[in-house]
This record gives structure tokens, sequence and C-alpha cells, in this order.
């Protein structure tokens, strides 16, 4: 790693639930204090952080998830912000049917399949994202790219069973109530596996809605790339054999949903150029060309007030997963193996 100024730090952390989300709080704290409390989604989100559908949903994961409820405690404690507006943001997917959560995720099958994916965010949170190192005491260890404010599961992650994780924001509308998607996504990080995620997503009533594409060699099913949609109570999945992409909206979930201009053109360019061939991962998330909007987000006037923060490429070689994060759009990087 060179020298230069980086946009990603990345932390450490380890224990119990409780004290993994505060470990998390702390590390956002500054950013979430100086940026996200004074903008308009934080405002949008707060306002109903006392409403009666915040409150089932709090229930809800204390019931069936409570070491993920004790990492939103944990997470609350070092924001040093009320519990419930940390609960509230992190059920902002579930509250709202649009917010700027974005992100394009590509996969290419083959002898080292290959998973990409850009994280599209908020602008503001550039310099402040982090890549946190967690060692659980109960669960497999994991390393992901983390928000300030927010707890894992929701972005793109490795776990120590070699199981890739990468996760899109689907915009759906009128979503009942149930477990809020982020509270899913976290889950999914503690399954040792990939049916395991199934069989989970199989009994918890989800509210919001994600696309998560999973990825992990198996020594006895082999290697498995599979696309997962749920929401709203509802759940597809797919087994991808052929070259795959994926932006903000289902592409299989019958459910309504809102599908923003960028999430449209993103969408037909990545798989346009996924099927080209030999077709690179790297240069696809970096690509501005096409018609309409670009897949690499840097503008200013992005339409859903989202920019590229980090690119994670992950191959599956026959003996591990080399992985490799791009913070800035230079060839220098975070690098490490599993």
């Amino acid at each position: 790693m060179s020298n230069k100024p980086r946009d990603l730090g990345r932390i450490e952390a380890a224990g119990t639930p409780f004290q993994i989300g505060y470990r998390l709080g702390k590390q956002g704290l500054e950013s979430v204090h100086r940026h996200l409390l004074s903008s308009n989604i934080w405002q949008q989100v707060i306002l109903q952080a006392k409403a009666r559908n915040v409150q089932q949903m709090s229930l809800m994961v204390q019931e069936q998830f409570p070491r993920i409820w004790e990492e939103l405690e944990g997470l609350a404690e070092g924001l040093e912000l009320p519990l419930e507006h940390v609960v509230a943001w992190n059920s902002r997917g579930d509250l709202l049917a649009s917010v700027p959560d974005g992100c394009t995720t590509v996969a290419l099958p083959g002898a080292n399949p290959v998973v990409a994916h850009n994280e599209d965010g908020l602008p503001f949170f550039r310099g402040a994202c982090f890549v946190a190192d967690v060692r659980p005491d109960d669960g497999p260890a994991y390393s992901s790219f983390c928000y300030p404010g927010s707890i894992p599961g929701h972005t793109f992650a490795i776990t120590e069973t070699g199981m890739v994780q990468t996760v899109n924001n689907l915009r759906l509308i009128d979503a009942p109530l149930g477990i809020p998607r982020m509270v899913v996504g976290r889950a999914m990080l503690g399954c040792c596996c990939i049916e395991s995620v199934i069989d989970m997503l199989k009994t918890v009533p989800t509210c919001g809605g994600f696309h998560v594409l999973l990825g992990q060699r198996d020594p006895k099913s082999g290697m498995r790339l599979v696309s997962i949609e749920f929401g709203a109570g509802a759940l597809e999945t797919h087994e991808i054999s052929t070259p795959f992409a994926h932006a903000n909206h289902a592409l299989l979930l019958e459910r309504s949903q809102i599908m923003t201009a960028s999430s449209r053109d993103r969408q037909k360019r990545a798989q346009d150029l996924v099927s080209e061939n030999r077709a690179l991962p790297l240069a696809i998330l970096r690509d501005t060309g096409g018609h309409g909007l670009p897949i690499r987000r840097d503008q200013p006037t992005d339409p859903d007030n989202e920019n590229t923060l980090a690119t994670g490429v992950f191959e599956f070689c026959e003996d591990k997963v080399k992985w490799t994060i791009y913070d800035t759009l230079s060839d220098d990087s975070f690098y490490t193996n599993r």
C-alpha cells in the first residue's frame, strides 16, 4: 500500500455484540455528528423514530435477533445518540421507499469466478467510511465495508468461511411490517454457507428489500454464485451461470417498486458490458460511457444523491478468495487474502 491519502480507514472490532457495536459507533461518531445529523435524509428518518411501526420492528428484532439488537445498542452508545434514532436510521430503507443507498454488482462465472461491486452512497461520507475486520465471540469472523452510523451487512463483505456478500438497495413500495432489511443483511454474515442464508430467508418476515449476491466455493457442493432478491415478505433466488449484473431494482421479485433513471441506465450498461468477451469487472464498474447515467458515479449532481465510495473485487481461486478494495480511481488498493 502506498503512502497516498486514502478515502477508507480500517479498524478491528471484537468481542460481544455490544462491544462490536460500540467500536463501530466510536469510529463513525465524528462524521455522523458533523455531516449526517444535519442532512435531510436523517431528519426524514428520525421523524419516524417513535412511530408505532419502528417500535414494533424493534420488538421483532429483539425477539428474533437478540444479538443484533445488542449490537445496535452498542452502536448507539458509541455514536452518543438515542437508541431509537439509531434503530430508525438502520431501518431507513424500510421506513422510506427511496433512500440514497445505490450500488452496482457484476458477476463473471468461470474457472475462477469474480464478483465485483460498486458501493454508492451519500457523497458526504467520502473519507469517513471504513473497512471493519470483525471477530465476534459467537459466529464467523468477517471483513466488511462500513458506513458511519450503520451496522455491517448491507454493503460488501467476506466471511472466514469464504462466503462473499454484496448488497444492492431495492426501492420497494408499501412493504408490510417486518424485520428491517439491514438486520437481515447483518444476520447473513453469521451464516456459515449460502444454503443457511436461504433457509433463514424462508422463515424471516422481511420488510424493505435488498438484492444480495452470495458467492462461495464449498468442498462438497462446489462453486456457487446465487442472486437473491428479498423484501415485502417475498423471496426469489437464482443460480448464476452466465455473466450477470444487478443495479437497484428487482429483476425477478414481483413487488411494487421505484426504478430510478440511474438504476435503469446502470443495469442496461452493466449487463451489456458483462456480456462482452474478455469483460473486466473493474473496468465495468469504472465505466462512464454509454447512453444515460454512468455506472461509476462521481457527479455532484447525481439525481439519486449517490457517489461511488469504494469498489470491491473478489476472485474465487482454487484454495482461497483473493479480494481487493479500491477506494479511489487509482490502482493503489487495500488488499488481503482469505
